[in-house]
């Protein structure tokens, strides 16, 4: 066999390692929110889900109602990586809270990373630093996380996004730390060491009391 065939073959196996590969083979996932709120498989808890067409917006509205509502995406798991996407609140004091949850074991058991909208450029200082926030139920409540350890699972956000418009997010996720960026910064917003390990993979959109929102361009990119 000539050296040269031999190098070729060896070259191929390589490739074909690294390809299949973990770290590889994790690819993007983009759900169609828009097509997902007609999906018979979704589990949406305590809220209605409808699909929302909004010029370049096109994506899922998730309905106002008291107590915490959830969308879980189907077929998608989450344990490391990213989530981004845009999502609209609005500017009423106590009725906006929007976010994302990750490491869901059920309907009351996960990580969530949301905002409050309604404090983004509120002239109080207090409100301001309550605008971006991390919580891990159904322990660590933001009520728990806020008396306990003050002003270490919440945030300002700056610059401060428009409270009633549409903003975009990322959030990072490892085993050592949940980053929270928001727009085009590339400073975190938030920044904190999870509280306690969660042993869920479920991911899904997440709103909080009294509170809609609007969630459009999700994309989850895992990593190993």
């Amino acid at each position: 066999m000539k050296p040269s065939y031999i190098f070729l073959l060896r070259l191929c196996c390589v490739v074909g390692l690294l390809i299949t590969s973990p770290a590889i083979a994790q690819k993007k996932t983009s759900p169609d929110l828009a097509t997902l709120a007609q999906d018979p498989k979704i589990v949406v808890v305590n809220r209605s889900a409808t699909a929302l067409s909004e010029g370049p917006q096109k994506g899922v509205r998730l309905d106002q109602r008291p107590g915490e509502g959830l969308l879980w995406l189907p077929d998608v798991t989450f344990t490391n990586g990213s989530i981004e996407f845009d999502v609209r609140g609005k500017d009423v004091l106590q009725q906006s809270f929007v976010g994302i949850a990750f490491h869901g074991q059920n309907d009351s058991t996960y990580e969530a990373v949301y905002f409050r909208p309604f404090n983004f450029r509120s002239e109080d200082p207090v409100r301001r630093i309550h605008a971006v926030q991390y919580i891990s139920h159904p322990t660590y409540s933001w009520q728990k996380l806020r008396t306990e350890f003050p002003n270490k699972y919440e945030a300002a956000v700056a610059p401060a996004p428009d409270p009633n418009g549409w903003f975009h997010v990322r959030i990072e996720v490892t085993g050592s730390n949940v980053r929270a960026f928001v727009n085009q910064s590339t400073t975190a917003a938030l920044e904190v060491e999870p509280i306690q390990k969660r042993p869920g993979n479920r991911i899904g959109l997440w709103v909080g009391n009294a509170s809609g929102g609007d969630f459009a361009n999700l994309t989850i990119t895992p990593v190993p």
